[in-house]
């Protein structure tokens, strides 16, 4: 009996111990889109970005996390150093809605429950899929709406910092590149298979999108104790 209770008060210890913190908050920055209209800058921000992030720190070294952000993307050849794109001149507007879920990975070891400041930098990826408008350009350079929306699967790619600035806030900076499994983001391939005749551009290569900026997150969640017996 007197073992059985000791190995209660160890598992019990122990769930308490491996208690985690949750972080929620606010990422606030820019985007930019790199597909067959406008620049190629893979960080070139012209758009404003926002959204809602949560995490689960699982450990001192990895955290489950999704967030939610919405964009507006423009692409504009003239902005383009490519002399060609310059010549063509086409432009395009849209906005999307990410939805992405995965683990972020810390450099050092990152714990929430230790007195004192906490920083770290950090990696995060999984999945994403952002919904868009379906457009495409016709013969004479014109961007039209198909009506219709399409859901973009992605790998966020992202590398960012983060601090402790207050016993319970989280300020962090990150940038981010999504590789989408699509090349409708900018207009290049109507979504209609009767449009297909309007294609142009590196078919071979999909779209990418960027968002670069900044988290506040609170933290909060049951602190560990530590059991001595």
């Amino acid at each position: 009996m007197r073992y059985l209770l000791s190995l209660l008060v160890s598992i019990l210890c122990v769930k308490t111990v491996s208690s985690q913190i949750y972080e929620v908050g606010v990422f606030g920055g820019g985007s930019n889109v790199i597909g067959d209209v406008g620049r190629t800058n893979y960080i070139s921000p012209n758009q404003v970005a926002y959204g809602a992030i949560f995490k689960w720190n699982r450990s001192e070294r990895h955290a489950f996390r999704v967030s939610v952000i919405y964009a507006d993307i423009v692409g504009e050849d003239k902005l383009s150093d490519d002399p060609r794109r310059k010549q063509r001149n086409l432009r395009f507007s849209d906005g999307i809605f990410e939805i992405s879920a995965g683990m972020e990975f810390t450099f050092w070891e990152y714990n929430l429950h230790e007195p004192g400041s906490q920083l770290t930098p950090y990696l995060y990826t999984g999945i994403s899929v952002a919904n868009h408008d379906n457009h495409y350009f016709d013969f004479n350079g014109n961007y039209i709406d198909e009506g219709v929306k399409s859901w973009a699967w992605g790998i966020p790619m992202i590398l960012g910092v983060k601090a402790r600035i207050l016993p319970q806030t989280v300020l962090g900076f990150e940038i981010g590149a999504r590789y989408t499994f699509s090349d409708e983001l900018d207009g290049s391939v109507p979504e209609a298979d009767f449009r297909q005749q309007y294609r142009f551009g590196n078919l071979g290569n999909n779209d990418w999108y960027m968002f670069t900026g900044f988290t506040v997150t609170y933290t909060f969640g049951q602190r560990p104790c530590y059991c001595d017996y």
